[in-house]
């Protein structure tokens, strides 16, 4: 008897990218196999079926595959979207701040994250540039309505969250230590969700062999 098809997602638990697929997939109820990488030591199957060759990547069970996060969580929200995160908000605007965020908070971040690798600026110069890039506007935004969007979740949150997460725990105490009421309120209310911690439960590592 032949196995059963199954929808396998390649992944990697700490991967901003990841994450947001993963919590997508979970809210829309998608019955999927992580299969974590160990991103220095990739396995042959994920890329198979993906030339770009990093996490996270999706492949259904009918062998489509889908390999941009955010086409990952659009494909989730598609099948199941119980509290309406598609819904929730103007398109054009979540499209806005998850472009902010992608093309030009995420380069700042890794500028910060990683800083000795970036000595053009010091580290705390490079957490300037991030915060006045995208979170001092978000703390703005979050003051007015709570969520990104307004008054209810929506898909964009979800999609921003990971990254602004990844920031804060680049120095969680001179983070907590900002006059960020908005953002860290919203940042708590993630990191302590039933949906977040679920997705952070990963099976062990695969690797190329």
């Amino acid at each position: 008897m032949t196995a059963a098809a199954i929808t396998v997602l390649y992944t990697f638990r700490r991967c901003p990218y990841a994450i947001r697929a993963r919590m997508a997939l979970r809210y829309s109820g998608i019955d999927v196999e992580h299969r974590e990488v160990a991103l220095r030591d990739k396995p042959a199957a994920m890329l198979a079926i993906s030339a770009k060759a990093t996490v996270p990547v999706l492949q259904l069970a009918d062998g489509k595959v889908i390999d941009q996060s955010l086409d990952i969580m659009c494909w989730a929200l598609r099948q199941a979207d119980p509290d309406g995160w598609l819904v929730a908000g103007d398109t054009d605007e979540a499209m806005r701040w998850v472009r902010l965020n992608d093309e030009a908070f995420k380069p700042l971040l890794d500028c910060y994250k990683y800083a000795g690798r970036h000595p053009e600026f010091s580290r705390a110069e490079h957490r300037e540039r991030a915060l006045d890039n995208l979170v001092h506007p978000l703390e703005q935004r979050l003051q007015a309505g709570g969520y990104l969007l307004g008054s209810r979740i929506s898909w964009a949150d979800v999609a921003l969250f990971p990254f602004v997460r990844q920031f804060a725990m680049v120095d969680k105490p001179g983070f907590d230590a900002l006059p960020l009421q908005g953002v860290q309120t919203w940042l708590d209310h993630w990191l302590s969700s039933a949906l977040f911690l679920s997705v952070m439960e990963i099976p062990p590592t695969i690797s190329k062999h």
